[in-house]
């Protein structure tokens, strides 16, 4: 073993099994994930001096949101893995695209399936789309630093090798140490932007003006995906792309310039006020 790297501790993917049944950390990161931002995002929806008049979801919507959100988030999440990442692979193993246990999630295919999710959901119940938005990027990073806990777990998404002392040796990603980045991830995606959303919502009052929090997680998560793209080793399937860029950075890039231009836009509109305080 090389000085100063840390062996990977003794996770056992499964936490419970039960006969047939198999509880894994990747899943119960997942559970406790979505879990959590449901709460959360009733917490603010309660919470009526961060909206002082503006139009949003009451805690009934949210309440049944959370089903479309989860549909929207492993459907989009695994089909964007599938068809951006390992297409090749799945097309010859078709079964295994069921088998979301092992691993093999897409944020940017989560993302979209979820943004489709609201769109249905918002135009079903009659909600604001932009307030959903921006509810939904308040609460995300909890998801993310959970999922990112699970790639961990799961001994996936490992770094590039390194020298520094925190390096850790993957079981299966050879004998050299590797940037840790699923936790670096988890401190910029999950914590980092978590702390962020928190003070555009709670301290500047930002869910007032529909589309300024969604745009800014937009943005902040193609950044911080950016910066842990460096620190991480791409798909092998994939590998690297052009100028030394990875598929992670590329597909961070529309999200940036997305979110950047929803921020703007956001900030120039004149707020508009429910007719009724607390409304829909």
């Amino acid at each position: 073993m090389p000085l100063l790297a840390l062996p990977f501790p003794p996770i056992d993917p499964v936490l419970i099994e039960l006969g047939p049944f198999a509880l894994r950390w990747y899943a119960l990161a997942y559970i406790v994930g979505i879990l959590l931002a449901w709460r959360y995002m009733m917490r603010l929806v309660r919470q009526e001096q961060l909206w002082k008049g503006t139009q949003h979801p009451s805690v009934a919507d949210i309440d049944d949101f959370v089903l479309w959100a989860t549909f929207g988030i492993v459907l989009g999440g695994r089909l964007g893995y599938v068809l951006v990442y390992n297409l090749p692979y799945f097309m010859d193993h078709p079964v295994e695209i069921l088998h979301v246990w092992q691993g093999g999630m897409s944020f940017h295919g989560g993302f979209l399936g979820t943004v489709i999710a609201m769109i249905l959901f918002a135009r079903l119940r009659g909600i604001p789309l932009l307030t959903l938005f921006d509810l939904a990027g308040t609460a995300a990073p909890i998801g993310l630093f959970f999922g990112r806990l699970a790639n961990f777990a799961n001994s996936e998404l490992w770094g590039r090798v390194t020298d520094v002392p925190w390096g850790v040796i993957f079981p299966n990603a050879g004998p050299l140490p590797r940037h840790p980045s699923q936790l670096y991830e988890a401190a910029l995606e999950g914590v980092l932007l978590f702390v962020v959303m928190r003070l555009l919502s709670h301290r500047f009052g930002l869910l007032q003006r529909p589309g300024f929090i969604a745009g800014a997680f937009s943005a902040g998560y193609g950044v911080t995906r950016t910066v842990g793209e460096y620190f991480r080793m791409p798909d092998e399937q994939i590998g690297f792309l052009s100028f030394g860029t990875t598929m992670g950075m590329q597909l961070s890039l529309p999200m940036i310039v997305a979110g950047l231009a929803l921020m703007i836009w956001a900030a120039r509109r004149t707020p508009e006020k429910a007719a009724a305080k607390g409304g829909k």
